[in-house]
């Protein structure tokens, strides 16, 4: 294997893509790539099999994703590359971010498969032919071993996030699909870690590849307070003015978000809201960018609305906070940014927008500065409301110290004698008149506090042990998903009739239900060529039952009994019913035969045992 160091390119045009995908990027409003882009799309567009190793965030999805469309052959509509991913909702993103990338390719078509979605509405869209195929080892396993995805045409494999795959247990699936790919095809492998398994994996089934490995930041700035805003219940741009309103000490800032488009959008909407904000972008040329900064030094501007390559540079003392409003693609991005502030021995302030599907991005960059990032929570309506009427009391503070006011006084007794009303009555009419363009009560309620995020929750949503949404019902489906664990080990068979136990993975968990289990008996065993990793698979993915809600499973010849919890709702029993292994129906019942294993009572919180959730 073959490695190299990271350079900085300044443009996506010197990384050899077509104009027609330059044109798109520019709509979009990239502006220049990451590293990992820069170094990984010259490779893949030679055709060449890479290895990139990067933290989860860097912007390897375009890394892999813009080589992707350069290769595709929009006439053959047949699956021409296939990404495979750990969990369902990084199956997703990847699909959408080839969407996007797409916009000026008509005919195009990306089709994602996972685990929790209809077979048949799949088999439908993969009759209707592909050219990119993102999906989940399971069932794209499931749907090579039905013959309905044809991989004879396949130029590229990308493993995206193959470590977070071994930790799931999909490496075997990985290799199994691997070894059905044609002989001549590209592969790429994209993982945060290189364990000695992923290692081994790449020796395998790799040929000559280039190796890049991205160094991500690992310093900070120790005066910058850092914290995030769970995006939950509340318009991102209505959270924003609230914490700017109530923030202590703010005096200038500027606010990082992805695109030049972005830039301008939220300037335009920050000055509709009284603020004196500017866009700063690379379409600005350098005489306008300069006249920017230097109305941010004078204060002639309070904020400035910026991308990351805009700002490279800027050193304006008086900017008490940077707010990343849209989260960084890399680590080493956000540290770039919050050195925007506590400058010139100041103290500064960074906050980060943080929405639940970017949380694994919140903890790369706490493993990668070092630091915790605490929680903020959202100013109230009250907060607002109180902090305003103080600036409104200390600006009529300053004017009653200030000489010349007779003029004004006598305005204020005629009007008194005319109406036949006390002096304080026209004050507060003056009052309510002075708050016109900014009212110092804000309308509305107070969203719902989000759902705190723990430090175990770095899976990504769609893993298992998901906690990183609220449950709430899949507008995809009825199947509920739930959240607890069992501490149950799960049972493995042996040669004979009668079960082998062992200890299931244990994850960290705080604070998990528990609950009363039942034994079920289900049509498959080990000679169906069943293991309890298909098993766990099939209920946790199809029926969107949390692995750690799964007991213990017994694997026999031609059944397995597996424990789930009592009282499911009728939605959970139908889904379990329909559910395959292998291909096989389950036929899920009430195990009648078997006594209840020792241990497993256990009380269960009643209001909170179910609730159905949602896989984006």
């Amino acid at each position: 294997m073959s490695s190299t160091e990271s350079t900085t390119t300044q443009s996506f045009a010197d990384l050899g893509l077509s104009d027609s995908l330059l044109k798109t990027l520019a709509d979009i409003g990239y502006e220049s790539p990451s590293p990992i882009q820069a170094e990984c799309i010259p490779v893949l567009l030679q055709g060449r099999d890479l290895i990139g190793q990067a933290q989860t965030g860097t912007g390897k999805t375009a890394a892999f994703a813009l080589p992707l469309m350069e290769q595709i052959d929009v006439k053959l509509t047949k699956p021409q590359a296939l990404v495979l991913t750990p969990t369902r909702e990084l199956a997703i993103q990847v699909a959408e971010a080839l969407q996007s990338y797409a916009k000026n390719l008509p005919g195009f078509h990306v089709l994602p498969i996972y685990g929790g979605q209809s077979y048949t509405i799949q088999l439908k869209q993969l009759s209707r032919g592909a050219h990119i195929i993102v999906g989940t080892p399971g069932r794209v396993m499931d749907h090579i071993e039905r013959k309905t995805l044809n991989l004879d045409n396949l130029k590229t494999m990308v493993l995206d996030e193959a470590d977070e795959m071994l930790r799931m247990g999909f490496i075997d699936d990985v290799e199994w699909i691997l070894e059905r790919t044609p002989a001549q095809h590209q592969t790429a492998l994209f993982s945060a870690t290189m364990p000695d398994q992923i290692r081994r994996v790449a020796q395998k089934y790799l040929v000559d590849p280039r190796e890049i490995k991205i160094k991500s930041a690992t310093a900070t700035v120790a005066a910058i307070r850092q914290v995030y805003w769970q995006v939950s219940g509340m318009h991102k741009l209505d959270a924003l003015t609230r914490i700017l309103e109530v923030e202590d000490n703010f005096d200038a800032a500027i606010i990082f978000v992805r695109t030049k488009n972005s830039t301008v959008e939220l300037a335009d909407k920050l000055s509709a809201r009284g603020y004196a904000a500017a866009a700063l972008n690379g379409d600005l040329n350098q005489q306008m960018r300069e006249r920017v900064i230097e109305q941010l030094k004078s204060g002639a501007l309070d904020i400035v609305v910026a991308t990351d390559v805009a700002a490279r540079g800027i050193d304006v003392p008086r900017v008490s906070h940077v707010v990343n409003y849209d989260i960084p693609y890399d680590t080493e991005a956000y540290v770039h940014r919050i050195g925007r502030t506590g400058r010139a021995g100041r103290t500064g302030n960074a906050i980060l927008f943080v929405a639940p599907r970017e949380i694994s991005m919140l903890r790369s960059i706490e493993r990668a500065t070092r630091s915790p990032i605490a929680p903020l929570t959202l100013p109230s309506r009250a907060d607002v409301t109180n902090k305003r009427v103080a600036d409104f009391k200390a600006g009529v503070v300053e004017v009653l110290n200030a000489e010349g006011l007779d003029f004004f006084a006598n305005i204020v007794s005629q009007i008194a004698e005319e109406q036949n009303v006390g002096a304080e009555e026209v004050a507060a009419a003056l009052a309510m008149m002075a708050q016109k363009g900014k009212p110092l009560q804000i309308p509305g309620e107070d969203p719902a506090p989000p759902r705190p995020m723990a430090a175990g929750d770095a899976r990504r949503p769609g893993s298992f042990g998901e906690r990183d949404r609220k449950p709430r019902t899949d507008e995809r489906s009825d199947r509920p998903r739930f959240e607890g664990r069992s501490d149950k080990p799960r049972v493995e068979s042996s040669g004979d009739s009668r079960p082998r136990f062992e200890d299931k993975p244990r994850r960290a968990s705080s604070g998990a239900p528990t609950g009363d289990m039942v034994r079920y008996r289900i049509d498959v065993g080990r000679d169906h060529g069943v293991q309890v990793k298909d098993i766990v698979g099939a209920i946790a993915n199809e029926a969107g039952i949390e692995s750690r809600f799964i007991g213990r499973i017994a694997l026999y010849d031609e059944s397995s009994t597996v424990e789930l919890p009592a009282g499911m709702p009728k939605e959970a029993d139908n889904a379990l019913k329909r559910t395959r292994v292998r291909g096989v129906p389950i036929n899920m019942r009430p195990d009648e035969s078997a006594a209840r294993p020792e241990g497993s009572e256990r009380k269960f919180d009643g209001e909170r045992k179910f609730k159905k959730h949602a896989d984006r």
